[in-house]
């Protein structure tokens, strides 16, 4: 615990007062730092906490899933795709605009 409060306070005073021009921290402020993250924020434990349920959503989306038809199930990835992946086509559009082949 103790590496996990001077680890913080180290990076806090080595980056926020160049970067945001932030105040330097003490000790103890880092001790509150990190409790209020704690609160805000969940545990610092490894793992799932017993009892957690990760991703409660993850059932229904899998069910509705199995419900659509492999025609539906291409749209939704083209949707996707075309969301997520704009980097990707921009890259390529403007690769093939340039070359001269």
């Amino acid at each position: 615990m103790l590496s996990i409060i001077w680890s913080t306070m180290y990076l806090w005073n080595w980056l926020v007062p160049d970067l945001f021009n932030g105040p330097v921290i003490n000790i103890w402020q880092t001790v509150g730092l990190l409790l209020l993250s704690r609160i805000l924020f969940g545990r610092w434990s490894r793992g799932c906490k017993p009892g957690f349920a990760p991703r409660p959503w993850r059932h229904y989306t899998k069910e509705r899933w199995a419900n659509m038809s492999a025609e539906d199930q291409e749209k939704f990835k083209q949707k996707l795709k075309d969301k997520w992946c704009y980097k990707e086509q921009n890259t390529q559009a403007a690769n093939s605009g340039t070359s001269n082949g």
